[in-house]
């Protein structure tokens, strides 16, 4: 069917290895220098190299280091590799209920190049730039010939790309995840970091090292605006009129997307069941448990309209079992059961047969006469929420509802609770967010369209030291473990007003929503740390088809946001520092004028830039040895807050 189209333009199929001609089969994944399409005349295509990873609420945040990027990118180049796209380049946002998995969070960052809020991800985006440019550099040969391998150690090999009258272009690769390499190329020695590779235009001069990083790194920071949150109002989600409006009943628990086609993440499950006012507990004995067995995603339990407890899956293990004591009457008891959907299941081996909703079984466990299961008795339905009805997001049916006016404090903190605020837009043109870390679990709106989902689970993990070298899997680069796995939620300026911006808050847990606030993403500090002889494609001419005139001079380039400016220079040394951005250290070789230098070229300036050589900075420091520039500096705005 779709060559029958005749497009005119050939057709890809990622992940799918036969493929039939005339579809070109590519390679997805971290590393794809592996792979071969199924027919020697289809070019070698890798329509998605992952950049980073995605997240899971509950789940720590995964960074990919650029070493390993740009060594996957340039090992699948030195192949023969014709074609590479990054998989994210651009992070990105689930806005409203479009974030799926289930429990992809809303964020969608990736640990991409450029980030959700469409800012540089520094050194990433800087360092895939000089890899590109190197690449650049040795098309001519690239595309004129196939590569012949030499080996040039246990784990070191060259690929050579020759083109004719003398025009070639080298790849030299150290395979080994834990020592360098010294190598003989040509006549010529190199040294090679672990798990790196060095690329040569004209099989002579390095213009780059996967493994060697000398663009700036980027420190990001969440400000305050400035701008308040006024007229906190709420509404309770009427929890007492249940099952009046539901227009479902059926024998047994149904399963929930088939109910909603997910026109909500929500859905009561309602029944009841009469206690004997003969019942030991109801005279000092042990309360019955309630036990609910559910395929996924979360649920929250209610019997007489008061607030049982919650229960949780994750996405390795959707399903879950809730258990807790229930506080029956003699009499008719009302048990409702709020089931939540954490976003469609998206991937998978037949996720199309996945379950959502309360599947299991339903039972008060401890009366007199045994367990009673309410598994296969009347069950009653009601799609969504109340205030969903009621369109309480909507800036229009906001006001047409009576909220109630008073102290958030005063209210405490309840289960199932509207809020409602207005602000107005900050002034600037910084990215901004909303800082949800004082509530729960919900979801948000801004003048009527949805944030997205939000949920302060705390992130699971192993955050230990990430190393560049050696394959990459998510597990092995981990962040903010203890730590809400998303508590910033982007807002974008196009859907804001100068003023009156009406957000709504919908708290399923219970938070205090008196603490929420807007912040704005910005550059706080940046670094840059390089030798004198950082290899570099600044000198060479990419339009000479490879031909190669130096390897140039080194420099440093640090460079805030747009309407940023560096307002101190916090370390500067040229000699022998050591230790990283938000660490350095002076060493015992030292240039005086470093700091004053830096200071003199960078202060009240968006960016700067400092070759790295002794004639900058006067004398040398310390003759015959190799030095390094390391420098971190403060950006902010003139009406810069340092609070972060």
């Amino acid at each position: 069917m779709a060559v029958g189209l005749d497009t005119g333009v050939p057709w890809v199929m990622c992940k799918e290895d036969d493929a039939p001609d005339p579809v070109i089969n590519s390679c997805n994944g971290f590393y794809c220098d592996a792979f071969s399409p199924n027919k020697p005349y289809k070019p070698t295509l890798w329509t998605e190299a992952w950049s980073g990873w995605f997240t899971e609420f509950g789940g720590a945040v995964h960074r990919r280091p650029v070493q390993d990027l740009a060594f996957a990118v340039a090992r699948f180049i030195q192949k023969g590799g014709s074609f590479f796209n990054y998989y994210m380049y651009h992070g990105g946002t689930n806005f409203g209920r479009t974030a799926g998995g289930p429990f992809i969070t809303t964020s969608y960052d990736y640990d991409a190049p450029l980030d959700e809020y469409g800012l540089m991800r520094q050194p990433k985006y800087g360092h895939l730039k000089q890899l590109h440019e190197a690449i650049k550099l040795c098309e001519y040969a690239l595309v004129s010939s196939d590569p012949t391998v030499t080996s040039l150690g246990t784990y070191q090999q060259a690929h050579v790309f020759s083109a004719g009258q003398q025009k070639c272009a080298a790849f030299l690769s150290n395979y080994n995840t834990k020592s360098a390499a010294r190598v003989t190329f040509n006549g010529r020695q190199y040294n090679l970091p672990p798990w790196s590779i060095s690329i040569l235009p004209d099989c002579k001069n390095v213009v780059f090292n996967t493994a060697k990083v000398a663009v700036q790194h980027t420190k990001m920071q969440m400000l305050p605006t400035g701008s308040k949150l006024l007229s906190w109002e709420t509404y309770d989600e009427d929890i007492s009129s249940l099952g009046e409006s539901s227009t479902l009943t059926a024998i047994g628990l149904l399963e929930q997307i088939n109910i909603t086609r997910d026109t909500s993440d929500y859905l009561w499950y309602m029944t009841s069941v009469e206690i004997s006012s003969s019942e030991s507990f109801l005279r000092g004995g042990q309360k019955p448990t309630l036990t609910v067995e559910s395929a996924g995603h979360a649920v929250h339990v209610f019997i007489n309209g008061q607030f049982l407890g919650s229960a949780f899956g994750t996405r390795e293990n959707r399903r879950f079992t809730f258990s807790g004591p229930a506080n029956l009457r003699a009499g008719i008891n009302k048990i409702a059961l709020l089931s939540i959907a954490v976003g469609l299941p998206n991937v998978g081996l037949h996720y199309e047969t996945w379950e959502t909703g309360v599947r299991g079984a339903v039972v008060l466990h401890g009366l007199d006469h045994g367990n009673k299961d309410l598994t296969w008795q009347k069950w009653s339905y009601q799609v969504g929420l109340k205030g969903e009805a009621m369109n309480l997001v909507s800036p229009s049916e906001a006001t047409s509802v009576d909220w109630t006016r008073g102290s958030l404090a005063a209210q405490g903190q309840q289960s199932l609770k509207w809020y409602k605020a207005y602000f107005d837009a900050p002034t600037g043109n910084e990215p901004l967010a909303l800082d949800l870390r004082s509530m729960g679990k919900g979801q948000v709106w801004i003048n009527g369209q949805s944030i997205g989902r939000y949920w302060m689970a705390y992130a699971k993990g192993d955050c230990k030291t990430c190393s560049y070298a050696g394959t990459f899997r998510p597990i092995n680069c981990q962040r903010r473990c203890g730590h809400p796995t998303q508590r910033w939620y982007h807002v974008p300026r196009s859907w804001l007003k100068p003023t009156k911006n009406l957000l709504v808050v919908f708290e399923e847990l219970g938070g205090d929503a008196s603490r929420i606030s807007l912040v704005k993403r910005s550059v706080a500090r940046v670094c840059a740390d390089a030798h004198e002889h950082h290899p570099t494609t600044d000198n060479n001419d990419i339009e000479n088809k490879g031909n190669s005139n130096s390897t140039g001079n080194a420099k440093v380039l640090l460079q805030c946001a747009p309407g940023q400016s560096i307002t101190s220079i916090e370390f500067a040394s040229f000699g022998t520092p050591s230790g990283t951005c938000g660490s350095f250290q002076k060493g015992t070789c030292h240039a005086p004028n470093s700091h004053a230098m830096l200071e003199k070229e960078c202060i009240g300036q968006e960016s700067c830039s400092i070759f790295i050589s002794s004639g900058v900075f006067g004398t040398d420091p310390c003759p015959n040895v190799l030095k390094r520039l390391s420098v971190q500096a403060v950006c902010s705005t003139a009406d810069a807050n340092t609070q972060s």
